[in-house]
């Protein structure tokens, strides 16, 4: 709600200004020329999402997903201890991770949803350390491959939009191993 009176308020100076100085014209061609790109960026951006959907659902038909779930369920165990035996957390939190590491964040996040809905039925009205450590390894979301950024380099013009991935690799990996550690540091100190 807050964003939209700041946006508004974005607007509504925007056109005072325009008024005042004369340039209401100027103003108006701006601002149709930005919807424009949007539109142009939305579509550009739309086959390149709807292509790497395609290859999760492909994954997950597969079996890769499983695969990779399977992989990933010792360091997750360790990670949320309070549910390493509850089979549906772990898939969905498995699922959410794979997302992320794919940097499908628009298929991560109804996963990480449903998961932290799950995590929260133990501990209804607090959120507890592995519901927070959910929050903080989605937030950081360490990728692999980071597709959506990659869509937003091409559509605006890269011809290499994937020559990131060393940037991306290194700062998702600090980024992750800094939230975790931040998590458990907090998690003590909330306890003493």
């Amino acid at each position: 709600m807050a964003m939209a009176w700041v946006w508004t308020g974005m607007v509504v100076v925007s056109v005072v200004c325009a008024l005042l100085t004369g340039r209401g014209e100027e103003v108006a061609a701006a601002s149709m020329e930005g919807a424009a790109a949007g539109v142009e960026l939305c579509l550009s951006m739309a086959g390149v999402m709807c292509l790497w959907m395609g290859v999760m659902e492909a994954a997950r038909r597969s079996g890769v997903l499983e695969g990779l779930s399977r992989l990933l369920r010792p360091v997750l165990r360790r990670l949320y201890p309070d549910f390493a035996r509850d089979r549906q957390v772990m898939d969905l939190v498995s699922a959410n991770v794979s997302a992320n590491l794919l940097g499908l964040g628009n298929a991560a996040t109804p996963l990480g949803v449903e998961a932290a809905r799950r995590m929260s039925l133990r501990t209804p009205g607090r959120a507890s350390d592995s519901l927070c450590m959910l929050i903080v390894c989605n937030t950081a979301s360490i990728q692999l491959i980071p597709t959506t950024v990659a869509a937003l380099r091409a559509a605006a013009g890269s011809q290499t939009p994937f020559d990131i991935l060393p940037a991306v690799w290194l700062s998702s990996a600090i980024s992750v191993a800094v939230g975790i550690t931040a998590a458990r540091v907090m998690a003590r100190l909330w306890r003493a």
